[in-house]
């Protein structure tokens, strides 16, 4: 597994795609953060960086299947499944060393975002006025949510050689399972189960973990999710030796 961890992560450094990612998700976010009066942080009236955990998840939606596009589509269309299936590793190890290479560029991707803490926290009066275990649940609930959403891309990438067509399902998919629920929630048929069907959301548990409240239910409703897409690629992938 490491090896494909480790070549994954080599293929998208020695090609524009991890760079081009990573600078498109850091202009996106500084406009968005800075930038633009609606949802400036300078315009914001309070040490917080909300407005960079409140965008996010929809930049990500459509950064993240940037990122896991390839990783199946690239090897059904170059013909290169074969050989990777017959080397010594199991179908699982392979899936999870494409799955953390991928999460590990989100993750780099937002490490430069650090700044926008270190800005606020020296602008803020007093100096350090900031609530610095909140932005660590909601820097969290970021890469949980990053975590995710690279599961539904590399599920989306199993189904199909067409890299454009496994970018265009993870989108819908990342945003069918992001805002879907609490869309059909707010229509006002359900009565008292609308809150449990926006609870199915992963926008309720994602503002639940961005609000400081990272307990055990939120934690495991992100890793199910993570387990269930990782089990259908498997599946996909099986798929196609028969």
């Amino acid at each position: 597994m490491l090896n494909i961890l480790l070549k994954e992560v080599a293929s998208f450094f020695n090609s524009l795609v991890a760079y081009i990612v990573i600078i498109v998700f850091l202009t996106s976010i500084g406009l968005i953060s800075w930038v633009f009066p609606q949802t400036s942080i300078l315009e914001y009236g309070f040490a917080a960086i909300d407005p960079l955990f409140s965008t996010a998840p929809y930049v990500f939606m459509f950064l993240i299947p940037a990122i896991t596009m390839r990783t199946f589509a690239e090897e059904y269309k170059a013909g290169t499944i074969e050989l990777l299936l017959t080397r010594p590793l199991t179908d699982l190890q392979i899936i999870l060393g494409k799955y953390f290479a991928s999460v590990l560029l989100v993750v780099l991707a937002l490490i430069p975002t650090l700044t926008y803490y270190y800005t606020v926290y020296t602008l803020g009066a007093p100096q350090g006025n900031i609530d610095t275990a909140a932005v660590i649940g909601s820097y969290i609930g970021l890469i949980l949510l990053g975590a995710v959403f690279t599961s539904i891309g590399i599920f989306a990438s199993s189904l199909t050689d067409n890299q454009i067509v496994a970018f265009i399902v993870a989108v819908f998919f990342c945003f069918c399972l992001y805002d879907g629920f609490s869309a059909i929630a707010s229509i006002n048929v359900w009565a008292d189960y609308s809150y449990y069907i926006n609870q199915l959301g992963i926008d309720f548990h994602y503002s639940s973990v961005s609000r400081g409240l990272l307990d055990i239910s939120n934690v495991t409703y992100f890793l199910s999710l993570i387990t269930i897409m990782i089990f259908l690629t498997k599946l996909a992938l099986e798929s196609r030796k028969w």
